[in-house]
């Protein structure tokens, strides 16, 4: 096959319509569409809406309830340990504040159980991967905050609950919208060079479903900017971090959460942790790939917080939804799936058909704008199919030069002209090929305002926590989400720690669970948490030394 300028010479005709078209498109946009034509397409064409995709919970706190298959399965899973499979008496860690998660939410709960008043060696951080190995890590187009005369936390506040579909926590979206100011202020105040115009103000961008420009942004790696600023301060403070390190069960005593049980990934040894409280800050399940989507998630987002919590007798919401990013990358097939910012439309990147067409406006709420995308490809015919078979939309970059000037993309989406340039793809000159790709966990396990979920003595930050965004995320609300949140799990988890005494380490919750498994006839199999995901074939699995690497067995 031959290739021109990356693409195969077969998708030409199309970019040459779209590059024709181009000069007649600038300034103009397609009409957004009524909250009546948003929920026709939604229950149409979007994957959530898939009965096939959903079923019913047989056991636990959401038993009965319509959870996606994949989230399901997981929760009907047998735990990797059993009751009386650890010796509990030994106990490795005595800690005040056990944070279960090495990302931005944990890392941001650590840095406040510390600064209020729980001393650095009464704190620990275990993570499966890395310090920092994360989606927060991964994260490009922003973070929201109205702090703007012609903005508001109310007008924040009235975006994310019409875009969440009005199934958010309304007391979790006003503690959003009202600390985003502070939120951005304490990064400054940590070192985060947040993009600013040449008087020294904000560069603020527009994002799906936002009525304002609020979204403050670090050219393309936003997430990146603020982490590195965040890990660095608990670097330097010094909190003690477990690398490499799973949590593999929680540890109660019949009345709250009193540790974990950790597994160390490297030697294959277990920990008893002892802590007055538990942070569970351990992110999302994308690498569940959901109904077969390719995912923007880092190698360790598998649920496995929902499923320590679950176990545990937590309570789960709006676990009926996933988010998928309406622009994931469709070719070349090395990127299939990674995250092509939202802020490449907001800076004025248009989607278009294989005859180089506008049909949607380029910012509705993510849902919508991925079902938009869905219905072009599949029932309208009219998406680009790639070597491989994939269908695609094209995102017409090279307006954003027009609009902006020449040097504009490498001024603001450095990270995405790079990494298309890889494969012989010049962003600036030809328009990039997306289809939408999961990328977020709407809902987790359920909090209030104070990051308390419904056990005692755990609190819950991030991604896995469940409440804030209802069905729908907006664009920016992720990075602001594990920062209000985290913050809040850190200094609830440290304040209850203060006047919590330490308490009896047992499993029993684990037999429980197993016991309740067995009365719904849930055959063994599958064993969750499953720590990391298994991407080997039938022929290498065939072939593969039989070692079981199970904790406790």
């Amino acid at each position: 096959m031959e290739f021109i300028n990356g693409y195969p010479e077969y998708m030409r005709a199309s970019i040459e319509k779209v590059a024709r078209t181009r000069q007649s498109r600038v300034g103009k946009s397609f009409t957004a569409m009524t909250l009546d034509e948003r929920k026709e397409l939604l229950s149409k064409f979007h994957p959530d809406y898939n009965v096939k995709g959903k079923r019913s919970v047989e056991v636990g706190t959401n038993k009965g309830e319509i959870i996606i298959n994949e989230v399901a399965d997981l929760l009907e899973a047998r735990p990797l340990i059993a009751k009386d499979s650890v010796d509990l008496s030994q106990i490795d860690y005595d800690v005040d504040v056990l944070v279960i998660g090495g990302g931005g939410a944990g890392t941001v709960a650590a840095l406040w159980a510390n600064n209020s008043g729980i001393a650095i060696d009464k704190i620990l951080v275990t993570t499966k991967l890395r310090l920092g190995d994360s989606n927060s890590m991964m994260a490009q187009g922003g973070i929201q905050a109205a702090d703007r005369p012609e903005d508001s936390p109310a007008r924040h506040y009235l975006d994310t609950y019409g875009g969440g579909h009005f199934a958010n926590k309304p007391e979790l979206v006003e503690r959003l919208v009202k600390e985003a100011p502070f939120i951005i202020k304490w990064h400054e105040s940590r070192g985060v060079l947040y993009d600013r115009d040449e008087n020294g103000d904000f560069l603020e961008l527009s994002g799906g479903g936002t009525s304002r420009n609020r979204l403050h942004a670090a050219k393309d790696y936003t997430g990146m900017e603020i982490l590195r600023c965040i890990r660095d301060v608990a670097r330097n403070r010094k909190i003690p971090v477990l690398e490499f390190t799973s949590a593999v069960e929680l540890l109660t005593d019949g009345e709250r959460v009193t540790g974990a049980v950790l597994y160390n990934m490297e030697t294959e040894q277990y920990y008893v942790v002892r802590a007055k409280s538990v942070v569970l800050a351990t992110g999302g399940f994308g690498r569940l790939h959901v109904q077969n989507y390719p995912t923007t998630n880092h190698y360790g987002a598998t649920g496995d917080g929902l499923v320590l919590a679950y176990h545990a007798g937590a309570k789960l919401r709006d676990m009926d939804t996933a988010q998928y990013h309406p622009t994931g990358a469709a070719f070349p097939e090395q990127l299939v799936g990674l995250l092509i910012t939202e802020k490449v439309r907001g800076l004025g990147a248009q989607p278009l058909n294989i005859d180089g067409e506008t049909f949607v406006f380029p910012l509705e709420p993510r849902d919508v704008e991925a079902a938009s995308f869905i219905r072009e490809c599949y029932d309208r015919k009219k998406g680009i199919e790639t070597p491989t078979g994939m269908q695609g939309i094209w995102l017409d970059s090279p307006l954003i030069e027009i609009i902006h000037g020449e040097g504009a993309i490498e001024k603001n989406l450095g990270a995405m002209h790079r990494m298309f340039q890889r494969f012989g793809i010049d962003m600036r000159k030809d328009p990039v090929l997306v289809f939408p790709t999961l990328h977020y966990q709407n809902g987790g396990v359920e909090i209030d305002r104070d990051a308390k979920t419904s056990l005692e003595g755990l609190f819950a930050g991030g991604e896995v926590e469940g409440g804030v965004h209802g069905k729908n995320r907006l664009m920016g609300n992720s990075l602001l989400d594990y920062n209000v949140f985290g913050r809040a799990a850190g200094i609830s988890a440290a304040e209850y720690a203060k006047k919590a005494k330490k308490g009896k380490l047992t499993l029993h919750h684990v037999a429980k669970y197993n016991d309740s498994l067995d009365k719904a006839h849930v055959e063994p199999g599958l064993k969750a948490p499953i720590l990391l995901p298994e991407y080997r074939g039938k022929e290498a699995l065939s072939r593969a030394l039989e070692i079981d690497k199970v904790v406790g067995e």
